[in-house]
């Protein structure tokens, strides 16, 4: 029999605050996070193309497979790959989807970053003038999908860094 495994996923758009948050959370809860797969691969493919968005889902969904822990954090999952898709080239493997698709039965929660913090440059970043668009995105996806989630925001930030600090 499978163990029930409750995942958590931060999610949202560029410079939001997910990984930082990822981190705080698994340092307060003791326990290991999956990382999100798009970077580990950007790094050493800097130019992409709609293609490698199929070969990243695969790796960010074998990460978070092999995160085995009761409470499995991810810092970003497979929405995140479709939206970047449907954003950036109108369209998504459908592999990516039906694996989301999947996961609609999985225990899952979601806390979806508001970008309402100061955007950090970085090499691999793409969207710094139009994340409150995609920040809609991701919300609308969220509730299309029917998965429980939660805004953080600025204010529940500041509320997460006293109470895992």
């Amino acid at each position: 029999m499978e163990k029930a495994v409750k995942h958590i996923v931060i999610t949202g758009p560029e410079s939001s605050g997910k990984t930082t948050l990822t981190k705080a959370i698994a340092k307060a809860l003791n326990t290991d996070y999956t990382e999100e797969y798009a970077r580990e691969y950007l790094n050493s493919n800097t130019s992409y193309k709609q293609k490698d968005l199929l070969l990243i889902a695969q790796g960010q969904l074998q990460k978070e497979k092999a995160n085995a822990n009761p409470i499995a954090i991810h810092d970003t999952d497979l929405i995140t790959i479709k939206i970047w898709s449907e954003y950036k080239y109108n369209q998504c493997d459908p592999w990516i989807l039906e694996q989301i698709e999947q996961q609609k039965s999985k225990n899952r929660i979601y806390l979806l970053c508001k970008p309402d913090i100061p955007w950090e440059a970085d090499p691999l970043r793409e969207n710094p003038s139009n994340r409150a668009e995609l920040f809609k995105i991701y919300k609308k996806e969220l509730e299309y999908l029917g998965h429980d989630y939660f805004v953080v925001d600025e204010r529940v930030r500041l509320q997460l860094k006293i109470l895992f600090s």
